[in-house]
């Protein structure tokens, strides 16, 4: 479905929920993907959100409960009554379910578990020992395992008996009498080899097994390496316990990438577009007094240099533009650097080389528009001695920007402090209040 029809739907659900056509509303929904309905419901004020819950059919509760955000599905669940709510998550895979409990309060995590079969809680118990952010708590545990000294006839005859296969069943995975990671058997490999072949004469070992609690943003990497649809994982002692596919990898990534937009905002990824106003007012004000501290220390900068702004007016006119240069080029860097260490290409062998990379491109920007300030400066006010200060001021200011937007991200990491989130702020500061020392100190110091 194109955007044009998906906005097309949303437009009538939201009328039709606004005019009270509740058979209208439900007879959208019944054309859309939960996917879409979930998009639906947080694109709806509370009000109008809870009549079109309603609405939403029981046998795709639960899809629709995994795709919108942990805000918005804690609304949602509080209307639920525990019967309904049990539905819903019969109709979730494992790794969803253990998503789905992990969000939710540790009485009704309880509750569910306690309502369901010996097996299945032993298994959904399983994935939530493991941390939530690891390759443990991404996994399902409904996997299909063979062994290497039977034949390829023998498989399809037991895959036969099976029925079924889970989703995104790619692979089969190969292991010992005592469950141990040996390799993997592609469907190509089991449909295209003949019936009479060993399984272990074809299987593949392309990479190796994805230990339990390896990091979530290690998996989603091994992904794009090694462009998987599915990935073992194991304990340490190698026994097969697990399995990750796409599906789980592409959520990851998607939250990750949300991660980092709200984040320069000072937001959660969760937070919902109509979470309640004192709420989100109390939110925005943590991030608001943080960047009054910094404009505040702005201000006492420039207190400083309040004669020389007297004697000079032209400075006033031409001041903010050193720190605005250097706060562009700073991010620039900060950016490149915070990307770098989510694909872990930042390390402690090449940070010195990337310093001297930085600071050569500040260098060269630098001079190059020091060179321009000057002469507009000139042009404008017919100071050639404002329009020198202005360029090496900018100059100086450029250096300083690339040495913090690398430094600030590093060290912020070493301190276990996120640099999406509080990067900016600190940039920010440097740039203003070298931007501005540089400035006016050398008109200080020269007029």
């Amino acid at each position: 479905m194109n955007d044009n029809d998906t906005h097309h739907q949303f437009t009538a659900l939201a009328d039709n929920i606004h005019t009270g056509a509740v058979t209208a509303a439900r007879q959208v929904m019944q054309a859309m993907h939960p996917a879409e309905i979930a998009d639906a419901l947080e694109s709806l004020p509370k009000p109008r959100r809870r009549v079109l819950w309603e609405l939403v059919d029981t046998a795709v509760e639960g899809e629709v409960l995994m795709e919108v955000g942990e805000e918005v599905r804690a609304d949602l669940v509080q209307q639920m009554e525990f019967a309904e709510l049990k539905q819903a998550t019969e109709q979730l895979d494992l790794d969803d379910l253990a998503d789905f409990c992990q969000s939710l309060p540790e009485k009704l995590t309880a509750d569910l578990l306690a309502g369901m079969g010996r097996q299945d809680r032993e298994r959904l118990e399983q994935v939530l020992s493991y941390p939530e952010d690891s390759a443990g708590g991404l996994m399902n545990v409904d996997i299909i395992t063979v062994r290497g000294d039977v034949t390829l006839d023998v498989v399809l005859r037991y895959l036969r008996r099976r029925g079924d296969m889970p989703r995104h069943t790619d692979r089969l995975w190969v292991v010992d009498l005592y469950g141990r990671y040996r390799g993997e058997l592609a469907i190509r490999k089991l449909l295209t080899a003949s019936s009479s072949t060993l399984v272990s004469e074809v299987m593949q070992h392309r990479i190796e097994p994805l230990h339990v609690l390896t990091p979530d943003s290690d998996v989603s990497r091994a992904f794009e390496d090694y462009d998987l649809v599915s990935a073992p994982v194991v304990d340490d002692n190698n026994r097969l316990i697990g399995r990750i596919t796409i599906d789980d990898v592409v959520d990851l990534i998607r939250e990750e990438a949300e991660q980092s937009v709200m984040s320069m905002a000072g937001l959660s990824q969760e937070d919902d577009t109509f979470s309640p106003i004192i709420r989100s007012a109390r939110r925005r004000a943590v991030w608001l007094g943080v960047n009054l501290l910094t404009a505040l220390l702005a201000a006492w900068v420039i207190a400083q240099f309040e004669t020389t702004l007297d004697r000079v007016i032209t400075l006033a006119v031409l001041m903010t533009v050193v720190p605005s240069m250097g706060g562009i080029a700073g991010s620039q860097t900060l950016t490149l650097v915070i990307r770098g260490q989510a694909l872990g290409q930042i390390n402690r062998h090449n940070t010195r080389a990337l310093l001297i990379r930085e600071m050569s491109v500040g260098l060269i920007n630098g001079l190059a528009w020091a060179a321009v300030v000057s002469a507009f400066t000139y042009f404008w006010f017919g100071s050639m001695q404002i329009g020198l200060i202005l360029g090496v001021a900018l100059l100086i200011n450029l250096l300083f920007a690339a040495v913090a937007g690398l430094l600030i991200p590093i060290l912020m990491r070493r301190f276990g402090i996120d640099p999406a989130l509080a990067g900016g702020v600190v940039l920010t500061t440097v740039t203003d209040v070298i931007g501005l020392v540089a400035f006016l100190g050398l008109a200080t110091w020269l007029l």
